[in-house]
């Protein structure tokens, strides 16, 4: 299992939640708009990345890839970043925070399911009880930057509103669900200008009605490949 922590900000106080990650679920082609998916699916099909066999599909992931370190290394220049929020379940409920799918890319052609377990998966370290924005989750704001040319530029900006809803990823969790010790990603927007690796990676979880955010950043650092 993965031991991470989390800040917590309730009742204007604060507290440290610790968590022990026993299952990690990825939950990919997760976007609310049908023929915008099936779209996404054939333009990479035109390319060599497989088509899922279910959509959404959800694809188990080892929990030691999860890190809440600030650097982490990778193999190659090829891999980069996507936020998404992130499910996790403890005895005493729910708590919504923020990741990255960190993936490679050029492994996604020879298949997605080995892409995602070849990278670490970063997350945030603050995390929100999932009752207290449940309600308003569409209006939860997701936004993402990478750095190209010494500048940081958008990468991502939308609302949840934009994928399935997280209590429907919720119900469709494999095996025992969402039990203590499982955590989930939940999807992810459509990157402007196209999907390409980079090296540094941040993005933000915004809950305006709440007046907070949730954020993450990190590099990476490419080790070299070798045959």
């Amino acid at each position: 299992m993965t031991q991470l922590t989390f800040e917590l900000h309730e009742d204007n106080r604060v507290s440290r939640l610790e968590v022990a990650i026993e299952q990690l679920v990825i939950a990919g082609w997760t976007g609310r708009d049908a023929a915008a998916v099936q779209h996404h699916i054939d333009e990479l099909a035109a390319i060599g990345v497989p088509a899922p066999s279910s959509v959404p599909v959800y694809y188990r992931v080892a929990e030691s890839l999860l890190t809440q370190q600030d650097v982490f290394q990778v193999l190659g220049a090829g891999s980069s970043g996507e936020a998404e929020p992130v499910i996790f379940a403890t005895e005493s409920g729910l708590w919504l925070t923020l990741g990255s799918d960190h993936t490679d890319r050029d492994a996604e052609r020879a298949g997605v399911a080995l892409s995602k377990q070849l990278c670490s998966k970063p997350v945030a370290r603050q995390a929100w009880r999932w009752d207290s924005v449940k309600e308003r989750a569409d209006s939860l704001e997701l936004c993402s930057w990478i750095e190209e040319s010494g500048q940081r530029i958008d990468y991502q900006r939308g609302t949840l509103a934009a994928i399935r809803t997280i209590s429907s990823l919720i119900e469709g969790c494999p095996g025992a669900g969402m039990k203590p010790g499982t955590m989930m990603f939940c999807g992810t927007l459509g990157a402007i200008g196209g999907v390409r690796a980079n090296p540094f990676f941040a993005c933000e979880l915004r809950d305006p009605d709440g007046h907070r955010s949730i954020s993450l950043e990190y590099r990476t650092t490419a080790l070299p490949i070798v045959s």
